[in-house]
């Protein structure tokens, strides 16, 4: 069995006994096949409630330093990390984003289904932020429909998106896929890439029923 495997069937329980999901929709997205599922992002453990959620495999970005750390407690965390999911990616050099929209792009080709937070970054206060294009260029270069997610509540159960959260409950929210053909071959056209990102992110705030700014969270988080 592979490490997710694993990871859901040991830790899976648990953090559904801790968060107590009420998923709506899941029946949205495909048994099989790629997929891009692309959500708000509120705080840390999203990326735990989430793939257990869903009874296949989910994969997505994070950052490398979480699986780097020395001596017992690096590898935990390295086997919780890239057994929850998690591909390990230098995002802060030159050619971060770079190398994690080639690493979206081969999870898809190998039919996968791939998570990934438009917004970039969580949000620093409970609102939805403009969402990044690498949405965009990763639907069109592979023709992966996207399935909008909204993960609900548990920024409340992890303020500030740090430290052990408490128990609660939660609601993951999915939508329904959406596809792009019509866009094929025009994944360098700046306009559509905005057009394509806008109405995912449009379809995650009808899901999550956020305030939505028109500006990037990191931009926010910066002022």
């Amino acid at each position: 069995m592979s490490r997710l495997t694993v990871f859901k069937a040991v830790l899976g329980p648990i953090l559904r006994l801790m968060f107590r999901p009420q998923v709506e929709g899941v029946e949205n997205i495909p048994g099989a096949g790629p997929v891009i599922l692309a959500g708000n992002h509120l705080t840390f453990i999203d990326s735990m409630v989430m793939p257990v959620c869903v009874d296949r495999p989910v994969f997505y970005i994070g950052k490398d330093e979480y699986v780097t750390g020395k001596g017992f407690k690096g590898r935990l965390m390295a086997w919780f990390f890239t057994g929850a999911g998690m591909i390990p990616v230098d995002r802060d050099g030159g050619r971060g984003g770079v190398a994690a929209l080639m690493t979206g792009r081969r999870v898809l080709e190998e039919g996968q289904a791939f998570a990934i937070y438009p917004e970039g970054t969580r949000s620093p206060d409970g609102r939805l932020y403009r969402g990044r294009t690498g949405i965009a260029r990763l639907t069109l270069m592979t023709g992966a429909p996207v399935v909008p997610f909204a993960m609900i509540g548990t920024d409340k159960l992890q303020p500030g998106g740090a430290g052990l959260p408490r128990p609660g409950k939660v609601t993951v929210r999915f939508g329904e896929p959406m596809e792009f053909s019509r866009y094929e071959g025009m994944d360098r056209d700046r306009y559509v890439l905005r057009a394509v990102t806008d109405s995912v992110m449009s379809e995650v705030m009808r899901l999550s029923g956020q305030e939505y700014v028109d500006m990037y969270a990191t931009k926010a988080k910066a002022a």
